[in-house]
């Protein structure tokens, strides 16, 4: 109800955009970089009393070349976010009136935006695993992948009930080569860290002097990450059923961008609108 009260129009969400872009009128010309400007020629926009450049709210933004009202993408914005499961494309079609294309076109561009900044890794008690994400293949037996997606994620645990952050990445295989890069990203090097016995973590103790490996006993030492893998399959089979090897690391941006602020509902919102306001312009192309 907040939420429909606040963004009644698309000016409102040009407003919203404008106090994120230029917080406090603290306008700089992108051109010359002065910092006084005057009414540009669209709503809200700002022309730059030097060099005359006008720049409108959504230029250099994810919102740029949007292609459907604004309004409606808070709307779907704030489903994305907010909502528990998120929601597929055919879904959001069918609520706003959109092609599916679109939706999910708009939908992936969210799902990139959301992807971790790497600037808050995991520290205290960690628990890698990897897994894979599809079913069994015909002829197919044990780790033999075919088309498989293969992840590899990483919990914290705050204690024997409670989750932390946690991160996850679409790899190509299960080697010290693809491990290394997301442990760099994502997990302190002072964390402890806990796999199971998988030889490719066998060469990241260099590196990460705290790391143990254990037995997995199919999963029962690492009960709380088990759980986190099972729920995440089971949003992906619920609302999506199907995702290919291309778009896999946005679903895993998603499902972590929620999880990870879901004791903070009150200003995930916010948060991803920021994302969106301050998204490298390269996105949209």
């Amino acid at each position: 109800m907040n939420f429909l009260q606040y963004f009644k129009s698309d000016i409102d969400c040009l407003k919203y955009i404008a106090d994120i872009k230029w917080p406090n009128n603290q306008y700089k010309c992108l051109k010359c970089g002065r910092n006084n400007y005057c009414k540009g020629k669209q709503e809200l926009s700002r022309r730059c009393t030097k060099c005359k450049y006008d720049e409108s709210i959504k230029a250099h933004t994810a919102f740029e070349n949007l292609g459907f009202d604004i309004l409606l993408a808070f709307h779907i914005l704030y489903r994305l976010s907010v909502k528990k499961k998120g929601m597929s494309s055919y879904e959001l079609s069918k609520e706003y009136s959109l092609s599916q294309k679109t939706c999910f076109n708009f939908r992936n561009k969210v799902q990139m935006i959301m992807k971790s900044s790497e600037r808050y890794p995991l520290t205290g008690f960690v628990d890698v695993d990897e897994f894979v994400v599809g079913g069994p293949e015909e002829g197919e037996k044990g780790r033999s992948h075919g088309k498989k997606k293969l992840i590899i994620v990483a919990l914290e645990r705050v204690n024997e009930k409670q989750f932390g952050r946690a991160y996850a990445k679409h790899i190509k295989d299960f080697s010290s080569k693809q491990f290394s890069p997301f442990f760099d990203s994502h997990i302190s090097r002072e964390a402890k860290v806990r796999t199971d016995n998988w030889a490719s973590y066998k060469p990241l103790k260099k590196d990460y002097p705290y790391l143990e490996q254990e037995k997995s006993d199919d999963g029962k030492n690492f009960r709380e990450l088990h759980i986190h893998i099972m729920n995440f399959k089971s949003w992906l089979r619920g609302i999506h059923h199907h995702c290919s090897q291309d778009y896999m690391q946005g679903y895993l941006n998603e499902y972590h961008f929620r999880f990870n602020r879901r004791n903070h509902l009150d200003t995930i919102f916010h948060n991803l609108i920021k994302k969106m306001v301050y998204a490298d312009i390269q996105i949209n192309k």
